[in-house]
C-alpha cells in the first residue's frame, strides 16, 4: 500500500514500509518479496506521509523514523499520533483526523473516510485506534485510497458525497473466509471501486508480503477477471513504476503464472455486502 502519489502540485506518500520484514520484532515476520525500488533518502519533497492504521504492514517503525528527518507533516487517523510521537515526531507536524475530517494544504483538501477494518500492534490495544481510507480532494483531480477494508455500504455515501474520482487505489489482497469483513477480497474491490465512483482503479495490498493463505498473485488475477466482467478499467503497473492515469492506463502482467483459485472455489462474501 505504499504509493507515492501526486496530485495537482502536492506530494503524499501512503503507509510507507521500507523494512525487510513487517512485525513486532525485525528479525521475524512476512519479509518482502522484492527491495524497496528507491532508497528514502532519494525521495522528492513531501506535503505529507498519510497513514491509513497502525498495523505492522502500513505503520513501519523504521521508516518513521528516518521520515521524521523531513520537513514533512504525518496525518493520521485518531490515535495513531500517538505511536509517532513517541517515536519522535514533533507534535507539531502530527494531525489526527476522525472520519470526515479534512486537512488542506494549499488548495487541496485530505479527506478521512470511514473504513471497515482493525488497528492493534499488542493484544492489549487491539481497536484502541482509528482506522481511515482517504480521499485527495484537488482543485483539477480526485483521488480516492481504501486503506484495509471489508465492504460495507458506507461506500456508496463516499461515492455520493465526493465522488467521482479519477483514480482509487483499492485494497485487493490478504483476505481469507476466516476474515471476510477485514478485506475486501479483489472481486469485492472492483465492487468497491464502483461504490465510490472510481473511474481508473489501482489494485494495491498485494504483491509485496504474504499475510494470508492464498497465492501471491491470485489477488491480482481474480481482479482482473471481475475488472472484465464489470467493465472496470484496472491499471497493473510494475512496482515503482509512474503512470498518469487521465493520460496511461499500464495493464502489463509482469508477475508470473501460477496456480490460483478463482471466485468460485474460494469466495470472499462480507456480511454488510449490501
Amino acid at each position: 500500500s505504499t504509493i507515492l502519489l501526486e496530485i495537482d502540485g502536492h506530494r503524499f506518500l501512503t503507509d510507507p514500509v521500507w523494512s525487510e520484514r513487517v512485525g513486532p520484532v525485525t528479525c521475524s515476520g512476512p519479509k518482502r518479496w522484492f527491495p524497496p525500488l528507491i532508497a528514502l533518502k532519494d525521495l522528492p519533497p513531501l506535503d505529507a506521509v498519510v497513514l491509513s492504521h497502525d498495523h505492522y504492514d502500513h505503520l513501519d517503525y523504521a521508516t518513521i523514523v528516518a521520515l521524521k528527518e523531513r520537513d514533512v507533516t504525518f496525518v493520521a487517523p485518531l490515535g495513531v499520533g500517538a505511536h509517532l510521537e513517541r517515536w519522535g515526531v514533533p507534535a507539531s507536524r502530527i494531525v489526527e483526523l476522525d472520519w470526515w475530517d479534512s486537512y488542506t494544504f494549499g488548495e487541496l483538501t485530505l479527506r478521512a473516510l470511514p473504513a471497515r477494518h482493525a488497528s492493534g500492534r499488542a493484544l492489549v490495544d487491539n481497536d484502541a485506534k482509528l482506522w481511515a481510507g482517504y480521499a485527495f480532494l484537488g482543485a483539477s483531480h480526485r483521488v480516492y485510497y481504501s486503506g484495509d477494508t471489508g465492504l460495507f455500504p458506507g461506500l456508496r455515501t463516499i461515492g455520493d458525497r465526493l465522488g467521482p474520482f479519477d483514480l482509487t487505489m483499492i485494497e485487493i489482497g490478504q483476505y481469507n473466509k476466516a476474515w471476510p469483513d477485514w478485506h475486501l477480497g479483489p472481486e469485492q474491490a472492483i465492487e468497491a471501486n464502483r461504490r465510490v465512483r472510481g473511474s481508473v482503479m489501482l489494485p494495491v495490498h498485494w504483491g509485496l508480503f504474504a499475510l494470508a493463505s492464498h497465492g501471491w498473485t491470485e489477488p491480482v488475477e481474480r481482479a482482473l477477471v471481475a475488472a472484465h466482467d464489470a467493465g472496470t478499467v484496472l491499471v497493473t503497473p510494475r512496482p515503482g513504476q509512474s503512470f498518469e492515469p487521465t493520460l496511461e492506463r499500464p495493464q502489463e502482467r509482469w508477475w508470473p503464472a501460477l496456480p490460483w483459485h478463482t471466485r468460485a472455489e474460494d469466495p470472499i462474501v462480507a456480511d454488510q455486502a449490501d
